[in-house]
């Protein structure tokens, strides 16, 4: 299924595109190296840096992003292969490929201080960021982990992750982006959600690139969450109470590492940010409060 085709069937109403535009505008900005990074942005105020996971991107950040405007600078950025960003060179890329990166961008940006939330494989490079020793902690205010994924990187794991590596890799050769996104995105929203998120949803799955998605692969097969923690500044830990891919008591053994409680995000699956913004949000609100 070509390009074209994938956007007819997983479409948005046009007035939800001209928002995403308008409100929170793309703009692909050149890192040192040579490479580019496509993020988008809204709001003034102190920086929140957004991480998306590994079926979504920058867009997917609008609602929560628009509720924030007047608090913050909201920045999410798509990550190395994923919309016009620049892939990152190793095949098998780690944390530290996509965190070098994102100090990249933060560079490019002029970001000294700023919150970083890390969602689902985005906690990831969050969290790698943000460990004793990163020449990017220093500037990082704090660390918001939402559904973390813990990467499958621990030898305990090597056996699941050779399962998971070959599962997705080879759903993403039988079927492709567009089958993906007509299988997937369902598992990512709990029952009661809205037709709005998702369809929001399997829009942002829809518009992945397969390299970057497999390299993601890669970083979640080849990741070790724990091993980056805890962090070297304060951190919140969130899961959706009705998250059924990174489930509360996956997070609660994160948040735990942290030494913080896990905070759950009522009516809620995996994507909260997309489903329940209002409550991501006001957790971001006091993040910054703090």
């Amino acid at each position: 299924m070509n390009d074209a085709a994938v956007m007819h069937n997983h479409a948005l109403a046009p007035s939800d595109l001209a928002r995403l535009d308008a409100r929170f505008p793309v703009r692909n900005v050149a890192v040192n190296g040579g490479a580019v990074v496509s993020a988008r942005e809204c709001g003034s105020g102190p920086a929140i840096v957004c991480l998306h996971g590994i079926g979504s991107g920058a867009a997917s950040w609008l609602d929560t992003a628009l509720l924030l405007e007047a608090d913050a600078r909201v920045i999410a950025w798509d990550a190395p292969g994923y919309g016009d960003s620049a892939p990152v060179a190793p095949a098998a890329p780690t944390a530290a490929d996509y965190a070098q990166r994102l100090h990249a961008l933060v560079d490019a940006l002029g970001l000294e201080s700023f919150v970083l939330v890390g969602h689902s494989l985005g906690a990831l490079t969050a969290a790698c960021a943000a460990r004793p020793g990163s020449t990017l902690a220093g500037r990082i205010r704090r660390l918001v982990l939402i559904s973390p994924a813990s990467g499958y990187g621990a030898h305990s794991r090597a056996e699941a992750g050779e399962r998971v590596r070959s599962q997705r890799l080879a759903t993403l050769a039988q079927v492709g982006i567009a089958g993906m996104a007509a299988q997937s995105a369902a598992r990512l929203l709990s029952e009661g959600a809205s037709e709005q998120s998702k369809r929001w949803v399997r829009w942002n799955m829809a518009r992945l690139n397969g390299p970057g998605y497999s390299q993601a692969v890669e970083l979640l097969c080849g990741g070790d969450l724990l091993a980056d923690l805890p962090p070297a500044m304060p951190a919140r830990v969130a899961c959706g109470a009705l998250d059924v891919v990174t489930t509360p008591q996956v997070c609660a053994e994160v948040a735990d590492r942290c030494g913080v409680p896990l905070e759950l995000i009522a009516n809620a699956g995996h994507a909260s940010y997309v489903e329940q913004p209002q409550a991501v949000a006001a957790l971001l609100r006091d993040v910054l409060a703090a």
